[in-house]
């Protein structure tokens, strides 16, 4: 019999009991009955309590299970979290540094055009300026050419007439 069957037993016990004259709640019972009753409930008791003992127990277990659960799962949740927050950091920062990269390349590749530009201008003023003096002594001696040849009386004078002339400077 467990605790609860004989809890129910002295519950009818006190229902069947009588009560005391002028005095409606008090019950004479039979004591001898409720003794045994009471004691089997001792009897029984400690396996009871041993069994609930148990219950709270593993309902103290589980409690501590899931408390180690859930904070394992928080723990790593946050790592995840500020691994992803330290992904996304180093993501900002290398589109940064890639932008900063471009930029600089850019402002760079602008140089070296501006300065192969200028580069180039100086090459054809130099060689204009080259071209103009070759220009000039050409002119000047194309200049000169003509006056000797309106100058020089060999050149001025028939090929026949300076033959001659040329024969009478040997003799």
């Amino acid at each position: 019999m467990n605790v609860d069957e004989i809890l129910e037993e002295m519950d009818d016990l006190l229902d069947k009991s009588s009560a005391v004259p002028f005095v409606p709640h008090k019950k004479i019972i039979d004591g001898e009955r409720m003794r045994e009753l009471i004691n089997d409930v001792r009897l029984n008791l400690p396996h009871e309590l041993k069994a609930a003992q148990k219950i709270e127990f593993d309902c103290q277990r589980i409690l501590n299970e899931a408390k180690i659960s859930a904070e394992n799962t928080i723990r790593k949740a946050e790592e995840r979290a500020a691994m992803i927050a330290s992904r996304e950091t180093i993501v900002a920062e290398a589109k940064k540094k890639a932008v900063e990269i471009l930029r600089k390349a850019q402002e760079q590749a602008a140089a070296v055009q501006k300065s192969a530009a200028l580069s180039v201008a100086q090459m054809l003023n130099d060689a204009e300026a080259a071209h103009q003096k070759s220009l000039l002594d050409i002119k000047r001696t194309k200049e000169k050419l003509q006056h000797t040849l309106k100058t020089s009386p060999a050149l001025t004078q028939s090929p026949q007439a300076a033959a001659n002339a040329a024969f009478n400077e040997k003799k």
